[in-house]
């Protein structure tokens, strides 16, 4: 008994597992679907003994042996799977039926677009020969070729000596010494410096004895601490060709380095020899090029912008200026940077400026129709003094811009004009106010530091002037 319960299964009482029974006929064990397994299994491979396997204490069948198994039904799939195979199709397998027969309409694909291609080239070339064909092209004659090298030419240029703000209230006083207007390496530099701080701050009485002017406050100035008037509180310098060089219709061109510093106003301008047609601006003015050194976060435009303008108006309340006025903004730069060339085209018909050459233009103006009536002035200005024609008698179209016009070329310091905006990019001093220079003056703190000695300045390279000499201008020639 002790060696039947040793063989013995301890979970089905199944067989010894010895091939000799030692149960007696009468004792036959009871056999579990496993065992009956085993033993067909026997049978059927006509083994002698039986060996079964060991049996799951939990009755369920060993991990991986099941036929149903996932892992099994999984590798038994990739045992019968085949490997993959290309289905690529191989050159020459497949038909092109469109190449055997082709579409007679499958021309016209290429022939269209050729058709429109061409007809673009010909209207192209149409329009640049109509343009080209219509360009005026005027015969000039060489008036002034300026470029230093014979110094300071007194028998063309004049250096303005005045203190009365040139009609714009302007802080400086331009001198005619070479403080402020200078030849250096083979250009002309003209330089704001501060005025003799005694003429400040003190009672004085200034009187230029080389006065360019006829009118005495253009020629005395006086300082009273009481009321707080004071002197211009900075020098500069002005120059014309007044004396030496002077056009009716023509071309001009400046080659210049705009100042750096601000509240500075640099201009290279026209005004007419005579005031034929009354006092400014009916005998009018041009402004080639105007800008502001004050850099490119000013809101109207620093030394960014560049601006034209032409002037014409039956008096000075009454300016149609606006009319006539255009910026130009310079290119991820400023005109600080570089010297650029500020030219005038100007004839019976038209006016343009240009930088650099004459296919970029800032302004242009058609002479098509009286001033008069483009300007729409009002019958009166606002002291009720009715307004009349002051080109009435002149029957050219582009009156008052009819007559002899000299050059200016200028660096002017604030004013009370309005070219610098009251209230904007901290301006000390308000256009209104009886004290504006003081004003200005006080602020020096702010504004000076911005004026470096090789920037806050205007640097001429050359000038060169032409008068046109033909009456019927060649067209398209």
């Amino acid at each position: 008994m002790e060696m039947h319960r040793r063989n013995q299964d301890p979970f089905d009482g199944g067989l010894p597992s010895s091939g000799n029974s030692i149960y007696s006929p009468d004792q036959t064990p009871q056999q579990t679907p496993y065992r009956r397994r085993s033993l067909e299994t026997a049978s059927n491979t006509g083994s002698d003994s039986i060996n079964p396997a060991p049996r799951n204490p939990f009755n369920a069948t060993p991990l991986g042996t099941s036929k149903n198994s996932s892992a099994i039904h999984i590798h038994q799939q990739k045992q019968n799977q085949k490997y993959f195979r290309s289905r690529r199709v191989k050159k020459g397998e497949v038909d092109h039926p469109w190449k055997a027969t082709k579409d007679p309409r499958e021309k016209w694909v290429t022939i269209i677009p050729l058709i429109g291609l061409a007809l673009g080239f010909v209207v192209a070339g149409y329009l640049v020969y109509n343009g080209l064909s219509t360009i005026v092209n005027h015969t000039y004659t060489l008036v002034l070729d300026e470029d230093w090298s014979k110094g300071f030419n007194t028998d063309v240029w004049t250096k303005e000596v005045n203190l009365g703000g040139f009609g714009n209230g302007e802080f400086e006083q331009t001198t005619g010494t070479e403080e402020n207007v200078m030849i250096e390496n083979g250009k002309l530099i003209i330089k704001p410096t501060l005025q003799d701080e005694t003429l400040l701050t003190t009672n004085n009485n200034l009187t230029l004895p080389d006065c360019t002017s006829t009118q005495y406050y253009d020629c005395n100035a006086a300082t009273n601490v009481t009321n707080g008037t004071i002197v211009p509180p900075v020098k500069s310098g002005r120059i014309n060709t007044l004396k030496g060089a002077t056009i009716k219709y023509g071309r001009v061109e400046v080659v210049a380095t705009m100042p750096e510093g601000d509240w500075l106003w640099p201009a290279i301008w026209m005004l007419p020899v005579n005031n034929t047609f009354g006092a400014w601006p009916a005998s009018g003015e041009i402004d080639i090029a105007e800008s502001r050194g004050n850099n490119y976060s000013y809101a109207t435009g620093g030394n960014n912008i560049v601006t034209s303008t032409l002037h014409w108006g039956p008096d000075q309340k009454d300016d149609g200026y606006w009319r006539t006025s255009k910026k130009q903004s310079a290119l991820h730069t400023t005109y600080a940077a570089g010297q650029h060339t500020y030219g005038l085209e100007w004839s019976e018909k038209y006016l343009f400026t240009y930088i650099d050459t004459r296919l970029l233009q800032i302004l242009y103006n058609p002479f098509n129709e009286y001033l008069w009536t483009r300007g729409q002035f009002p019958l009166s200005n606002s002291n009720g003094t009715t307004l009349t024609n002051p080109w009435v008698n002149d029957p050219n179209l582009n009156a008052p811009f009819d007559q002899e016009f000299y050059l200016i070329i200028n660096l002017a310091v604030g004013g009370t004009n309005g070219w610098f905006k009251d209230g904007a990019a901290g301006k000390p001093w308000v256009d209104k106010s009886k004290t504006a220079p003081k004003d200005f003056l006080a602020g020096k703190d702010q504004w000076y530091p911005t004026w470096k000695p090789e920037t806050a300045q205007l640097t001429i390279s050359s000038v060169k002037m032409w008068q046109q000499v033909d009456d019927k201008p060649n067209v398209g020639k």
